[in-house]
């Protein structure tokens, strides 16, 4: 089911984004990722919209967007990857805006590889402002939006 996250869900939300952000970005230190949570706890998830993936009571994936349009986060745990998760929640969000833009960091292939099999184009290609590591900017727009 996808549902739009609840205050109380914040938490699990989080561990997800945190141990996600680890595994998929084994270039990058862990200690990042651990400095980074509470900035995006306490300031990224309460301006973005986001809808989580949720089974048996537990959430296994969530994406979030921030301005009606750019993907701050979408991530599904480890063990429910592969399945056809991530693709549901960009479907649904899809369903919901016009165009929709992201950041990925051109070393995880896995991810890029995704977004471009969901209809996503490398727009551009720059150094994230934070971690310093290349990323693309990619982008993908409803061919009903004229």
């Amino acid at each position: 089911m996808i549902k739009q996250l609840e205050t109380f869900e914040i938490e699990e939300v989080m561990d997800i984004w945190l141990k996600t952000n680890i595994t998929a970005h084994s270039f990058i230190t862990e200690k990042y990722w651990i400095d980074n949570y509470n900035v995006v706890k306490e300031m990224y998830i309460p301006i973005s919209t986001t809808f989580v993936y949720k089974e048996d009571n537990r959430i296994k994936a969530f994406i979030s967007i921030i301005n009606n349009l750019f993907i701050g986060a979408l991530f599904v745990l480890d063990d429910y990857q592969g399945q056809g998760i991530g693709r549901k929640l960009l479907e649904y969000s899809k369903s919901l805006y016009s165009s929709l833009e992201l950041g990925v960091y051109t070393e995880n292939i896995n991810a890029v590889n995704f977004y471009k099999h969901c209809g996503f184009v490398v727009k551009t290609e720059q150094p994230n402002e934070d971690s310093g590591f290349i990323e693309y900017t990619m982008c993908w727009t409803s061919k009903d939006n004229h």
